[in-house]
């Protein structure tokens, strides 16, 4: 069975290391964390390029491993799926959930985000991915620090620090880094996976600001970990080879 993973995440490295899979990767990064297996890099050319190559190459399930905030891709791999009649499946990790201590703000976007900082903070630890600062490139009264593994382009805000660094980071980093930059505000998206930096926040008394996850597409079967991934590809197969 020819499976394409729409990867790029620690789930879709793990999900190629336990099932043979062609790992597709977005090619945003000149370096990325490669999955072993076949790896193709770039995009399809939106949904009628994605079509064409699920008819092309033969695929026969697709499961989206994608980054929780890549919507287009995932709404992108509903449409083409349903054109082909490819199963999908969506593997997305566990959000976050507030607990006792937490100072969160949940936001529907990252505007909603820029609009809400300068009446919680003025020195911002941004971590929401380095193709989000230029939302926040017209925030009046704030110094920003953000982590990327690449720099970012423009726009960006007037007075931005860039730390170049690739995780996973721990708590007492991160810990560190709120403190050495005297941050009185954290902005993430609600990308799941760890806490550190949350955990941090919460220590310190740091209010976080929460971006929300887009909606998923509708009538399509999401699953929170790996092993139910390659439970579901079994299945699959299972009944691809039983001819029901």
């Amino acid at each position: 069975m020819r499976v394409l993973a729409l990867s790029g995440t620690t789930e879709g490295r793990h999900l190629a290391s336990r099932r043979t899979v062609i790992s597709s990767l977005a090619g945003r990064t000149r370096s990325p964390l490669l999955p072993p297996g076949e790896v193709r890099i770039g995009g399809f050319g939106g949904v009628a390029g994605l079509t064409s190559y699920l008819t092309s190459t033969g695929i026969d399930a697709v499961i989206d491993a994608t980054h929780p905030f890549a919507a287009t891709m995932t709404s992108h791999a509903a449409a083409a799926c349903a054109a082909t009649g490819t199963p999908l499946l969506i593997l997305r990790r566990p959000g976050w959930t507030a607990g006792p201590g937490d100072r969160w703000h949940r936001v529907p976007s990252l505007s909603a985000a820029a609009a809400l900082l300068p009446s919680l903070g003025e020195r911002v630890f941004l971590t929401t991915g380095r193709q989000s600062i230029a939302a926040f490139a017209d925030v009046p009264g704030c110094w920003f620090v953000s982590r990327s593994v690449e720099p970012p382009a423009p726009p960006m805000p007037a007075r931005l620090e860039v730390i170049l660094d690739r995780g996973p980071f721990g708590f007492e980093a991160e810990r560190s880094l709120l403190l050495s930059y005297a941050v009185d505000v954290l902005v993430t998206k609600d990308s799941g996976g760890s806490t550190a930096k949350l955990d941090a926040a919460r220590t310190l008394d740091v209010p976080v600001v929460v971006v929300d996850r887009p909606p998923l597409p509708d009538g399509v079967p999401v699953v929170a970990t790996v092993d139910a991934a390659v439970q579901w590809l079994d299945q699959l197969e299972a009944l691809t080879q039983s001819g029901t």
